[in-house]
């Protein structure tokens, strides 16, 4: 199951609003097929892995992250492939939540195949957050907060400079990670201070490019900031408090951006649900970020943890209330990677 989820990470930005998925068919404890879903619209990983496999499929196990569907969509049903290779069983890591793909389970059962559900069900899960979150939390996108830290604390040093806290392999990992989201956001301040473009610079592109999000209670971007550049092709949403006055919306809406109008971050978390915004990744700044933690609305921090020390400098994480040791909220690491020369870690509540 954990290859079945390496495999499924390949699909990453490529197959949404599909899920992530990765399969493979296993005969006496080898690996004799195995596959992915690669793109929106292309063959399913189990109907990859199976082909893959060829004859050898009969009476063999098949891995799939994910319960194999059992309608027919762009792609025929998977069930029916299963069943047709003679698999005598299956092992998935988690239930499809979507009401039109689910009941695979039960027809594989139904036709004498004897399925396993739960295995690496976690893992899995988290791999596949924007997918799962869709049905489970629709009201609100799913919220990551990315920053890039000195062992300080600080995400930019006394002037504002940011560039660069990280090195060079974090930063490309940067990339590879916002393509997988519906959006990716900054805070007004940082968007100007950075001059950001919260564009995907990879090899491997998006399938569709995440949304631009920037959240402005004071109105502080200049519609001729550089993120109106491509607009019309790529949406720009602009989240303003109602003090900022109608001229100076109309302005950004003449730009090509999408303005919302919001007083509270949660408030704001649904009107980007409203406009087709299902996942967002925070990149900063400290007070945008330290307010969403503040307020309960963080389900994902990925912060990359960097060798060096700012001293005086912007706060990663600023405005928190006061904790005590015993008080204070302790997350859950859920990965650590080295990135270079700087340490990656996941973590969740």
């Amino acid at each position: 199951m954990l290859r079945a989820i390496t495999l499924a990470a390949r699909g990453w930005g490529r197959v949404h609003p599909n899920p992530l998925v990765g399969a493979l068919v296993v005969r006496d404890d080898q690996v004799i097929g195995d596959g992915w879903h690669a793109e929106f619209g292309g063959p399913h990983a189990e109907r990859v892995a199976l082909d893959a496999a060829g004859p050898g499929a009969k009476g063999a196990t098949l891995y799939s992250t994910l319960e194999p569907c059992g309608h027919t969509g762009k792609q025929p049903p998977c069930v029916a492939a299963i069943v047709d290779a003679g698999i005598a069983r299956v092992v998935v890591a988690n239930p499809d939540p979507n009401p039109l793909a689910s009941g695979g389970i039960t027809r594989l059962r139904q036709a004498g195949i004897v399925v396993d559900v739960g295995i690496l069900a976690r893992e899995a899960a988290r791999q596949n957050f924007r997918f799962l979150h869709g049905f489970s939390s629709p009201q609100r996108p799913f919220v990551a907060v990315k920053l890039a830290v000195s062992m300080d604390g600080k995400i930019a040093d006394a002037t504002g400079a940011s560039r660069w806290v990280s090195g060079a392999e974090a930063r490309a990992w940067v990339h590879w990670l916002r393509a997988g989201f519906g959006g990716i956001a900054v805070g007004g301040r940082t968007a100007v201070q950075d001059d950001v473009r919260l564009t995907v610079r990879s090899v491997s592109q998006p399938r569709r490019p995440p949304a631009r999000v920037v959240f402005d209670r004071d109105g502080r971007v200049p519609p001729t900031h550089g993120i109106f550049a491509d607009a019309g092709a790529v949406p720009v949403l602009v989240v303003v408090g109602s003090q900022v006055p109608a001229v100076r919306r109309a302005d950004l809406e003449q730009a090509g951006a999408r303005v919302l109008v919001a007083d509270h971050l949660n408030v704001a978390l649904d009107a980007l649900a409203v406009a087709g915004v299902d996942s967002v990744l925070v990149e900063g700044g400290g007070r945008l970020a330290g307010a969403l933690l503040q307020d309960g609305l963080v389900d994902r921090v990925y912060q990359v943890q960097c060798p060096v020390w700012l001293g005086p400098g912007v706060p990663a994480w600023d405005g928190l209330g006061n904790s005590t040791i015993e008080t204070a909220p302790r997350w859950k690491v859920m990965e650590r990677q080295s990135l270079g020369c700087d340490t990656l870690l996941v973590m969740e509540p």
